[in-house]
């Protein structure tokens, strides 16, 4: 085996980049001497700091920590560490738990929507109260609306997932609504868990007009209509602004067809 190594030998063996191996340099973590040509030569001396670094950084321990070990090593700070290490492998088990736990719920609301969905039938439901997260803001085009969900998944730090989600909405504007325009939305929101803490505002409970529909959004008008027509045949009143909850849509599938919408109009009898 060499006596030294380059940067770029040294950079390839460890999958470390050049600028993390000089900013090592530059904390006093690694200490290469430059050969007559300028270059940085790692001493074989280095190779079990390399090693001990790559395994620290794989579990996020931050360089300042590092450094301090490796600049007091006893049987007492290896320990300690060590303990450190199967604490980060808990809390990182704990949690992939949770993330997979989470793919499993949005798997199984993709399911639940393509094996329980009625599509095309009107119906009255009775829903519970619901807490949401929302940004109000005008919504003309489809890239609008993912702009700001995705603006509002940010806002509220990823407080919920988008591909899967079948809470996701937004709410029609009842001024354009009654121009006889049915692509214009004055809010986007997400539905959250009963036992969320953190929300900005909750969807009164009551009667709702319901009608699932397939296909492009665009169509919305034909089923908003006749939403509106069972309304009326049925002497109800419309409370508050209609929304739509988009249960699959481009996040989720490329096939127009597959995409599924329900309507929701809250109505007093």
């Amino acid at each position: 085996m060499k006596d030294y190594y380059k940067i770029g030998e040294i950079s390839k063996i460890y999958g470390i980049g050049r600028d993390s191996l000089m900013y090592y340099e530059e904390i006093g973590i690694l200490k290469p001497f430059r050969d007559t040509n300028g270059y940085r030569m790692y001493n074989i001396s280095d190779i079990w700091k390399l090693n001990l670094i790559k395994e620290f950084r794989s579990l996020n321990f931050p360089m300042k920590k590092i450094k301090e070990y490796l600049d007091d090593r006893s049987i007492e700070s290896t320990k300690t560490i060590l303990n450190e290490e199967l604490d980060l492998i808990d809390k990182k088990m704990l949690e992939l738990v949770s993330h997979k736990e989470n793919i499993i719920t949005r798997l199984s609301s993709i399911e639940s929507v393509i094996q329980n969905t009625k599509i095309d039938e009107i119906e009255v439901v009775y829903i519970e109260k619901r807490k949401a997260l929302e940004l109000n803001a005008d919504i003309e085009r489809d890239e609008d609306f993912d702009f700001l969900i995705q603006k509002l998944q940010k806002e509220y730090e990823d407080r919920f997932n988008i591909l899967g989600n079948n809470n996701i909405g937004s709410a029609f504007s009842i001024e354009a609504i009654n121009n006889g325009i049915f692509n214009e939305f004055k809010s986007v929101f997400c539905f959250l868990e009963d036992n969320e803490e953190i929300y900005n505002i909750v969807f009164d409970e009551g009667y709702y007009v319901t009608l699932n529909y397939t296909g492009s959004n665009s169509n919305n008008k034909i089923y908003m209509e006749k939403v509106f027509r069972f309304i009326e045949e049925n002497n109800y009143k419309i409370s508050a602004a209609p929304i739509e909850i988009y249960k699959i849509d481009i996040h989720e599938t490329g096939i127009v067809d597959e995409f599924v919408t329900e309507i929701q109009v809250p109505i007093t009898k």
